[in-house]
């Protein structure tokens, strides 16, 4: 059995080597009919704050408050769930459309699949890039003082099918296009990376 749902594709890789979050959910937004560019959604939605270096100290954001960086940077990191969702949330209030965003983190695949992607709806989903191992660190310290570890070869692609074997994603980097993942390796890099993703739901508005 394969389900695939077929959503624009935009590459990353030249223009926003660290905005595959951004990326992402304007391929979303273009699946759902909004052509917004990922300039604009950057400029206009994404909540950033720039890193840091002081005293031989890395200081910087909370990533599930603002992205880290810029994703014009290279040397950037990037943002989690709550910080897309809120820059969703404020394009569909723009747009005065009838959508929501929702943090999905911590659901299992197979709800995953069956409430969205089997209902033609692609999910932003956390891993890392080309499913390498995961790296903890660096860290850095946050605003309040606490030390916040990042985890290294993090990446955002649109989930948009599955068949027995694999997944299928929209994946920014490197121009992969549509791209076919092994189900254990994605589920297991996804785990890595805190099960994050985030989908949309009508708002009933």
């Amino acid at each position: 059995m394969k389900k695939l749902i077929k959503a624009p594709y935009i590459d990353q890789t030249k223009a926003y080597p660290t905005g595959c979050e951004s990326v992402s959910a304007v391929m979303l937004l273009h699946y759902l009919g909004l052509p917004l560019t990922v300039d604009e959604f950057i400029g206009r939605y994404l909540h950033m704050e720039p890193m840091r270096r002081r005293d031989g100290k890395l200081y910087g954001p909370n990533p599930y408050e603002c992205f880290a960086g810029s994703p014009y940077d290279a040397e950037a990191f990037g943002c989690y769930p709550p910080v897309v969702i809120d820059a969703l949330n404020r394009v569909f209030l723009d747009a005065k459309l009838p959508k929501k965003a929702v943090d999905l983190t911590g659901m299992p695949m197979g709800e995953m699949i069956s409430c969205f992607v089997d209902r033609e709806m692609p999910v932003l989903f956390w891993a890392s890039i080309d499913l390498k191992e995961t790296v903890t660190g660096p860290d850095w310290h946050l605003p309040d003082g606490a030390l916040f570890s990042w985890i290294s070869n993090e990446h955002c692609m649109l989930l948009t099918g599955y068949d027995d074997v694999s997944y299928y994603f929209n994946d920014p980097w490197h121009n992969h296009g549509c791209i076919a993942y092994p189900k254990p390796l994605v589920e297991q890099r996804h785990k890595e990376q805190r099960e994050m993703a985030a989908a949309v739901i009508d708002s009933g508005i």
